[in-house]
């Protein structure tokens, strides 16, 4: 099946062609790093995660940046609240993203730039535009003249005379025109500043992404992403900074991901519903965040609520058990670095291809995780036909290559969305431990109630043992009875 993505720009979906056969240069808006990222981060990073997986097993030559705004209005206000360097600042929130994005497995991109580093570049942009007649100095700031350029507001779909006639703008005499965007700021007592044709100052947020993304993939690149709040001005201001300067098209793809509401209700720091990252993987696993951002379509919106997230953790909760069934049937999980994928010959549906197919159509990984379910639920039923075999025939190696292929496929579509990552084992202990220490619940009590389970149904005091269980339960301790032994899981 074609790629199709949905292109912003044009408002449809298109075929993915790129620019140069073979390769993606894909470019991604990454944090400004004045406090601790929040969910509305971890799904714009995640998606274009997904995305850039998606774009390597299919073969492509990704070239993926995600940069750092690491000077800005808000790092300066921030750092002198609490009596840092704004270079501190950013640093301290820069690590805490990886750690961040290292417990949701989120894979490096190729390139992290830091507007910092980039100074030169962005300097030079700025007197190209300058030159062109584009860009002009005003007692040490420079603005991009919106006039000068005629596809302004392309992207958006705002037009000059329309935003000029209900505007509300803060009147700054120097400007041209009111929507005209600042390149280039004057620096203020005590504020980070680097040398300048135009005095001392720093760039504006802006032109900061033009210059990186050039210095990186070059004046065009195939896909340009981020949240949708960023389409204005932040995406706008870049197409008429970077076309203007180098004349050709600035992107192809537009990309954009929907927001994240709380309760149904916007997120934002006056009503303080502001969920971090970090908070949240205090009570749920990185994986159940992953699978709830992704089971929606990107372009959507999506809304986090307790019972929403507890009820995608039961769901991850069912895929680790068949994995965990999986494992002890083969042995072992199959390798997916190694072993390759087939459709069985008496397979019901391939569900690999059914997965690659909703990719395939503007990345739909809502659709994607509807066929990853179902292909759990195929594997499931394998395995339920295969354990009531004749005890002669219980694994016979029809039903191991048929139980590991199946399996394979599985795994190949987690490690498409980030999922899937650890060995079940592991998984479910460290899901036990997390709820355990979250609810005050000691480990070692349980293990003293399931052991006096055990002897209480040793001397056939089966209403004590019920009673037990009903305890465990009420701990949300849920247990199972098997030949070897009594195991406890925590219950979403």
């Amino acid at each position: 099946m074609t790629l199709t993505i949905y292109n912003s720009l044009n408002r449809s979906k298109e075929p993915f062609e790129t620019v140069d056969p073979g390769k993606v240069k894909m470019y991604v808006c990454g944090p400004t790093v004045y406090d601790s990222c929040h969910i509305g981060h971890a799904r714009s990073i995640i998606v274009f995660d997904v995305i850039y997986r998606y774009l390597t097993f299919a073969g492509y030559d990704v070239t993926y940046v995600r940069n750092f705004t690491d000077i800005d209005d808000k790092i300066i206000n921030r750092a002198n609240e609490i009596g840092i360097s704004p270079a501190a600042l950013a640093e301290k929130y820069i690590q805490e993203f990886y750690v961040d994005m290292d417990a949701l497995n989120v894979l490096r991109p190729t390139s992290e730039p830091r507007a910092t580093e980039h100074i030169g570049n962005i300097l030079r942009l700025i007197e190209i535009l300058i030159e062109k007649g584009i860009a002009y100095a005003a007692e040490g700031d420079v603005f991009f003249s919106v006039d000068k350029f005629d596809g302004y507001g392309k992207l958006s779909g705002r037009k000059l005379d329309d935003m000029e006639a209900g505007a509300r703008v803060e009147i700054d005499l120097r400007k041209k025109n009111p929507f005209d965007f600042v390149l280039w700021k004057a620096s203020k007592p005590g504020e980070p500043e680097w040398d300048s044709p135009w005095g001392k100052g720093r760039p504006g947020w802006h032109i900061e992404c033009s210059a990186m993304s050039k210095d990186i993939l070059g004046a065009s690149l195939d896909i340009h992403g981020g949240g949708k709040d960023l389409i204005f001005p932040h995406h706008e201001n870049e197409i008429a900074q970077s076309e203007a300067a180098f004349g050709k098209t600035f992107v192809k793809y537009w990309v954009h991901n929907g927001f994240v509401n709380i309760n149904h209700e916007k997120m934002s720091k006056s009503l303080g519903n502001f969920l971090m990252i970090k908070d949240i993987l205090k009570v749920y696993h990185p994986e159940v965040l992953r699978l709830f951002l992704l089971s929606h379509h990107y372009r959507s919106p999506v809304d986090f609520s307790d019972e929403t997230v507890r009820n995608v953790a039961a769901g991850l909760d069912k895929i680790y058990a068949m994995l965990e069934r999986v494992e002890k049937f083969l042995g072992k999980l199959p390798d997916t670095g190694s072993e390759k994928y087939a459709t069985s010959p008496d397979a019901e549906k391939d569900f690999w291809s059914l997965f690659t197919n909703a990719m395939s159509d503007d990345f739909n990984t809502a659709q994607g995780i509807g066929v990853l379910y179902d292909a759990v639920r195929n594997l499931n039923k394998i395995l339920d036909s295969c354990e009531k075999a004749e005890p002669e025939h219980p694994d016979d190696a029809v039903n191991r290559q048929t139980i590991s292929n199946e399996c394979l496929g599985i795994m190949k579509i987690g490690n498409i969305l980030g999922i899937l990552s650890q060995p079940p084992g592991d998984y479910f202990a460290r899901k036990k431990e997390a709820v355990l220490e979250r609810q005050s619940v000691d480990a070692g009590l349980i293990e003293a109630l399931i052991q006096e389970r055990k002897d209480a149904r040793k001397s056939r005091d089966f209403k004590k043992a019920d009673e037990i269980r009903d305890r465990l339960k009420a701990m949300n301790i849920e247990i199972e009875d098997r030949p070897e032994g009594t195991i406890w899981k925590v219950i979403s």
